[in-house]
């Protein structure tokens, strides 16, 4: 069992003596996403497209909901391969809109489907990983409790904008955020915690720094 949180940081101690956030330290699905998944640096297309339509479906729901559901959604859109899915027209929209296994919300259907042309098309420009990753910043935060950790910034403001300029949708500077810290653009885990520091992005800076 895993331990109360700490008062002074909002970390629990699990029992295998490592330190996390409340939301990753009880739900054994999330707990194991936090500890191999969230934060490590995504840097293809496909997982960067991937991880943005799924971002845009937990719009109002929990990620412990979208997380059970992945292998429907990637099953739904193809591995999220953004030149299967940017292929999709009405009838496989109908369709998906009676897959149980997914979020059937026809918005963010449509909006999966047109962020896999937007995807395509910014082959041209660059490519989808080389756009996200410019909005890197020059520092991240370095978050001691939950409340520290900030929900979004310059850099998400300017990704969303962007990208809303690319034709996607479901890509509001909050959502962003929570992308960036997913896919290791920054790094938002809270000093405390077992995670900080470990996708390389951001090697822990001295106490004090």
């Amino acid at each position: 069992m895993s331990s109360l949180p700490d008062p002074a940081t909002g970390l629990v101690l699990g029992e295998d003596g490592l330190a996390r956030p409340v939301w990753a330290a009880t739900d054994p699905l999330l707990r194991e996403y936090y500890d191999t998944e969230w934060g490590v640096p995504v840097r293809d297309e496909r997982g960067l497209y991937e991880r943005i339509c799924l971002e845009g479906f937990q719009s109002g729901l929990s990620w412990a909901t979208i997380l059970r559901k992945r292998p429907a959604f990637r099953a739904a859109f193809a591995d999220f391969d953004p030149d299967a899915v940017a292929g999709f027209g009405p009838a496989d929209v109908d369709r998906l809109l009676g897959d149980a296994g997914i979020v059937r919300h026809r918005g963010k259907i449509e909006a999966a489907v047109g962020n896999a042309r937007a995807t395509v098309a910014l082959r041209a420009e660059g490519g989808l990983t080389e756009l996200v990753w410019s909005f890197r910043p020059a520092r991240t935060p370095r978050p001691r409790t939950a409340e520290e950790v900030p929900t979004r910034s310059p850099e998400s403001e300017a990704l969303s904008r962007a990208l809303r300029a690319h034709g996607f949708r479901f890509v509001g500077p909050t959502t962003m955020h929570a992308l960036m810290e997913a896919v290791g653009i920054v790094d938002t885990h809270l000093l405390g915690s077992h995670r900080r520091g470990s996708s390389g992005v951001w090697p822990e800076a001295p106490e004090g720094a």
